[in-house]
């Protein structure tokens, strides 16, 4: 992971709002150069408006936006030194793949020879090489995305923002080229800010993830402290999978309540590799298998919950219980997640006191 550094990107109290709703509300980030930041949400969080206000494509309501100290809230996008990478590529059709890296160096007159040794180093930092002469349609998908991250290398800014650019790939190709924009962010040095709503891109790729709910942030920060310590219940089922299982505080022995806190007013969350089956009493809450599904190295166990909650169990190896099949769920009261079940914000709990191992220990693989 990369150290921090000091802000190189600023955002201080925007606001854009949209005819009929939509947009963002008082948003402030800073985001360090160098770093590999992902602003991740579901659709219409405002993560992608963010992205456009960053390069000056929307303008903010009220509001500053900062890039390496330089207010450039009024400047447009060509004065603001930085480069895009869209979902659809933006590629010329009829130009060639070298020529569409470098048609921003042509529009800015910069010399043959330059445009060409920039040409050839992007070409090899991206492996395109042998398919300049190529023209888009030519390409497969991961190609053509590859072409797009070209042209904003031989920009040669310190600054690329990305928006969804895997999206239209497939997931084995998806994998791929994210460890190629990771590796490429790492050699280059450039700071990236990178719109996703898959959770497992921003998981794999970030330095700080900054988690986004109708139009605002929910929670920013390291990629383990937002699925350590969901700071809201939003938060714990957004990240992971699968997310985290919230459960009635009301539904749970007494006992595994903190202490000055009423069940009424509590969820707590588990995260489905916490969870172990048991036979039934012998956990913390009664369940039926409904189905399963062996992965490999490990196997998903689907659940359903007296209340009609559906539960998933990630269990190690093979561990496959019949449909049917009568369990309870136990696991390590200190692996539980503790939110507000009105306002859904983590409630800070002191760790209950320990319960009988029949209900607490860990029961992997039990003769369910």
């Amino acid at each position: 992971m990369s150290a921090p550094g000091p802000a190189f990107v600023r955002l201080d109290g925007v606001t854009r709002r949209f005819p009929g709703g939509g947009g963002v509300e008082d948003i402030s980030i800073a985001i360090p150069r160098g770093g590999f930041t992902v602003m991740l949400g579901p659709s219409g969080c405002g993560k992608s408006t963010t992205l456009r206000l960053i390069a000056g494509l929307e303008t903010p309501d009220r509001g500053r936006v900062e890039i390496g100290g330089r207010d450039v809230t009024a400047l447009p996008p060509s004065a603001r030194g930085l480069s895009v990478v869209f979902q659809s590529y933006a590629l010329f059709p009829h130009l060639s793949v070298e020529e569409n890296i470098v048609f921003g160096l042509k529009v800015r007159r910069v010399p043959r020879a330059e445009r060409a040794l920039k040409l050839k180093e992007a070409l090899t930092l991206t492996g395109l090489e042998g398919l300049g002469a190529r023209k888009p349609a030519q390409l497969s998908g991961g190609q053509r995305q590859r072409v797009a991250l070209a042209r904003a290398i031989v920009a040669d800014h310190p600054l690329c923002l990305m928006d969804e650019p895997l999206s239209n790939l497939d997931a084995k190709l998806r994998h791929a080229v994210r460890q190629d924009i990771r590796a490429l962010q790492r050699r280059l040095g450039m700071t990236v800010i990178y719109v996703t709503h898959d959770q497992t891109e921003a998981m794999g790729m970030a330095d700080q993830v900054i988690l986004m709910r109708e139009g605002r942030i929910e929670q920013q920060g390291a990629p383990a402290d937002l699925y350590e310590a969901p700071t809201t219940a939003f938060a714990a089922g957004f990240v992971g999978t699968p997310p985290m299982t919230l459960i009635p505080a009301t539904s749970l022995p007494a006992a595994l309540v903190p202490a000055g806190h009423a069940p009424a007013r509590l969820m707590a969350g588990v995260r489905a590799e916490a969870l172990r089956l048991a036979p039934p009493d012998a956990g913390l809450l009664p369940a039926a298998v409904e189905a399963s599904e062996f992965l490999g190295a490990e196997t998903f166990a689907y659940l359903r919950l007296a209340d009609g909650a559906q539960v998933v169990a990630r269990l190690p190896g093979r561990n496959e219980p019949a449909p049917g099949t009568a369990v309870s769920l136990a696991w390590d009261p200190a692996a539980t997640h503790w939110f507000d079940r009105d306002g859904g914000r983590r409630v800070p709990a002191e760790p209950c006191p320990d319960l009988p191992a029949t209900a607490a220990g860990p029961i992997a693989r039990a003769a369910v």
